[in-house]
This record gives C-alpha cells, structure tokens and sequence, in this order.
C-alpha cells in the first residue's frame, strides 16, 4: 500500500498499473489532475503477513487541490501472485 501511494505522489502511474491485479485494473490510468497528495495514514490491516497470500489495508490519504483540502478513506485488498503483492479492489469507507 505504502509503495503504491509514493507512486501516486511522485506521478509513476507505470508503477500503478503494474501494482494492481490484472483481473481488476482498467485499461488506462490518468493523473487526478491538480490533486497533491500529503499523507498516508494505515487505520487497519487483515493479514498480509509475510505466510499470507491475501490482505486488507484500510487507509487515509490526505491531499490538496485547488478547491481545498480533501481525505480519501478506502479499504483495499491485495493478494500475493508470484511473490509480488497487486492490489485487487477496494471501497470507500
């Protein structure tokens, strides 16, 4: 979850893509246009251990954008798949 923020901050959408199930992911991904990311706060985690093959990360991620500042709240799961974690789905919360 940690790296997939960092690639969103620094703009790497390759790294995105790539960290996210290919059953799931969409066909593209675009920059949130005038979005700033500012933290990342884990609230919750379900395994994810390092036995796991599957897990749950409940985040915050705080960020700026023009109209003000804004929170998004989700709760994602990820599986292991040759040994690399992808993220699966999540929902808001």
């Amino acid at each position: 979850m940690r790296s997939r923020y960092s690639a969103f901050v620094v703009g790497d959408l390759d790294y995105v893509f790539r960290s996210w199930h290919p059953r799931t992911r969409p066909d593209e991904i675009a920059p949130v246009i005038g979005r700033t990311w500012q933290s990342l706060e884990i609230v919750d985690t379900e395994a994810g251990g390092p036995t796991d093959d599957e897990g749950v990360v409940e985040f915050r991620a705080r960020y700026r954008t023009g109209a003000g500042d804004g929170v998004q709240q989700e709760r994602s799961r990820f599986t292991r798949r040759a040994g690399r974690w992808l993220y699966v789905d999540g929902h808001f919360t």
